[in-house]
């Protein structure tokens, strides 16, 4: 896979919608979803929120690739460069999220904490993956780093190091259908990269 085809698999081209749509089909509990619809620019407690899920999604994603791109030196060379900053930008949102994780997202009554665990459980149950996006104040130790730690920064599994995430477990989360094979959300035709179009029906 080229440089340009993973770019064009997870790269969201309007961030805007990004940061409307993620948290707008979320639900704050089951059944029960956001309303009023959030607004990303409200205010930079919500900006920061809508922004949560993008970074988690596209760190993985090159997680994931890296270790396919050897036979190809300037993929790879890209690829590298890229990780580190999506790395960055994750720590850096996580980071500023963190410190509030116990203050109320007016005018949903619930926390940054609760609001990015609706989030990541979103992206978790669309990728049909397991645990790969993680609340950024966790209940327990169970999910933190060496399962000793409830603060969350860095999203990493217990052995603090990242989580990768295939094609499919992406394009089901963009697509925001739970299916590889089925267009929707950010990409309602499909994405145009090899990869997915093989995957469409």
């Amino acid at each position: 896979m080229t440089a340009t085809q993973r770019a064009e698999l997870v790269t969201v081209t309007d961030t805007g919608q990004a940061l409307v749509e993620v948290p707008n089909s979320a639900e704050l509990s089951p059944g029960k979803p956001i309303i009023p619809p959030f607004n990303p620019y409200a205010n930079s407690l919500n900006f920061l929120l809508g922004a949560y899920a993008m970074p988690d999604l596209a760190q993985p994603s090159y997680v994931s690739s890296i270790p396919s791109l050897t036979t190809n030196s300037s993929s790879l060379s890209l690829a590298s460069k890229l990780l580190p900053i999506k790395a960055g930008q994750s720590a850096v949102i996580r980071t500023l999220l963190y410190p509030n994780a116990t203050q109320m997202v007016p005018p949903y009554n619930i926390t940054v904490r609760e609001f990015t665990k609706a989030s990541s459980h979103l992206t978790n149950n669309l990728g049909k993956c397991g645990i790969k996006s993680e609340v950024v104040l966790l209940a327990n130790t169970t999910l933190g780093a060496e399962n000793r730690m409830t603060s969350n920064v860095l999203s990493a599994d217990a052995n603090s190091l990242s989580y990768a995430r295939t094609e499919p477990e992406i394009l089901r989360i963009v697509y925001g259908t739970g299916n590889e094979n089925l267009p929707g959300g950010f990409f309602p035709k499909g994405a145009n990269g090899k990869i997915a179009r093989s995957l469409l029906l």
